[in-house]
């Protein structure tokens, strides 16, 4: 493969991508034509059996009928995911290369059928063509911290745009479908309140919270009685739960700590912890369960969100480097359920006791995200944030929609207890409860 050279991207409409920000989307990876030629007659012969249309500017319309996939410049295209798949794939979008009126439609088609996408011969050479995690995105405690600025600490006024006044980062739990707007942060709540429930959290209760977001989670929690500790690395999100806490009221029961869970220290009578496995990266999802472990307090109780894929899957990209790791979550990995019940069993005394699946909420919750946000390109653009980056964004929000649209993604509240003391529950046999229902 030769180096990288720079390129005039077709844009339509004319859109300049600005090559100091965002390189690998202003420039075109020269890839040898061997290599093109075999991705192209890949990614057509996947193509053809799809129920999508795939139509190609220089060439036939391929697919079964369903959401269209406009590809407009199939040479850069074809070259972007030869030279770097999936990294390929989201950045031929970014450029403009092709697009979809039903971007979540035809990206849902895709994660329905990712397992064999890729023909089987290939599949077993992975790892000679796959990108790999690069070594400094790993998620030691130095690590993590750059992981999660590189996300959380974009602006607190871009994520205020498209999340509701809760600013609830994570799955909302509804009474019914389809969701909408006005209803999405009493579903936050609901989802808050279940979480605190399973963890049995009231007056007096020790609570430790892993990942704080915005704060919300705390502030519901001290309402409640609750003395809360809350752990972030997020220096933009630490300021505004702080703010939050101090507008409520409740500085003498929430402290909001700049603090790794690997440095938490104390014991407490419950640990709430909310879709923060997926950033823990899974060579240390060992240490994280300790940490869960070590903190509670005989009898204790924690209560877990977390997002979820196939377990073969997971094993099959694991260590692997996606556009999602590059431009969204770096250091990211999200576990199976046999991951969580695993590690839970093997590194502590926590037993599962309730597990219960809600992907379907997740979908509308991101739906409702992704639509606030385009509503609001005009405010997003006045923050400084660029075309590319609106349509990284977008792209984004609807690629995750698509993974629990098409079941390749769920989302489950754990229930972990610890034996001893008063608190523990009676069970001690997992209950699993299936679908949460609307």
């Amino acid at each position: 493969m030769r180096a990288a050279q720079p390129r005039t991207v077709p844009q339509w409409p004319a859109v300049a991508v600005d090559p100091g920000r965002w390189p690998d989307v202003a420039h075109v990876p020269r890839v040898s034509w061997p290599r093109v030629a075999v991705t192209e007659a890949v990614v057509r012969r996947a193509l053809r059996g799809l129920p999508l249309r795939a139509r190609f500017a220089d060439g036939p319309t391929l697919g079964r009928g369903g959401p269209l996939l406009d590809v407009r410049d199939a040479k850069a295209f074809h070259t972007r995911v030869g030279a770097q798949g999936l990294v390929g794939f989201g950045e031929s979008y970014m450029a403009r290369e092709w697009d979809a009126p039903d971007l979540v439609g035809v990206l849902t088609v895709l994660a329905a059928h990712a397992a064999d996408l890729v023909p089987a011969p290939l599949q077993r050479l992975r790892g000679l063509w796959a990108l790999r995690q690069p070594e400094g995105e790993r998620n030691t405690p130095d690590g993590s911290r750059a992981n999660i600025g590189r996300h959380y600490d974009l602006s607190n006024d871009l994520f205020a745009l498209f999340l509701d006044d809760t600013l609830t980062y994570s799955a909302a739990l509804f009474r019914g479908f389809p969701a909408s707007w006005d209803l999405l942060a009493a579903a936050q709540h609901r989802k808050i309140d279940r979480l605190l429930d399973l963890a049995a959290v009231g007056e007096g209760t020790r609570l430790l919270e892993i990942g704080t977001g915005w704060g919300e989670l705390a502030l519901r929690a001290a309402a409640r009685g609750a003395r809360v500790t809350s752990l972030t690395l997020s220096r933009e999100q630490q300021a505004l739960a702080r703010e939050r806490v101090r507008a409520a009221g409740l500085t003498d029961r929430v402290s909001i700590e700049l603090c790794d869970y690997r440095e938490a220290r104390g014991e407490y009578d419950a640990v709430v912890s909310v879709e923060m496995i997926e950033a823990v990266g899974a060579e240390f999802w060992p240490v994280y369960f300790r940490a869960l472990d070590e903190r509670l307090a005989p009898g204790g109780r924690a209560a877990l969100q977390a997002i979820t894929m196939p377990h073969e899957r997971m094993l099959a990209t694991r260590g692997g480097f996606t556009w999602i790791h590059k431009y969204v979550f770096p250091g990211g990995q999200i576990p199976s359920t046999r991951a969580v019940e695993e590690c839970a069993r093997d590194h502590t005394a926590l037993t599962v006791v309730r597990r219960d699946a809600y992907g379907a909420h997740y979908a509308e919750t991101l739906r409702l995200w992704r639509e606030r946000f385009t509503e609001r390109t005009a405010e997003v653009e006045a923050l400084g944030f660029d075309e590319t980056f609106r349509r990284l964004w977008t792209f984004y929000l609807a690629y995750s929609e698509a993974g629990f649209r098409s079941g390749y993604l769920d989302v489950h509240q754990y229930l972990l207890t610890k034996a001893g003391g008063s608190r523990t529950t009676p069970s001690s046999r997992p209950r699993y409860e299936g679908p949460v229902q609307p």
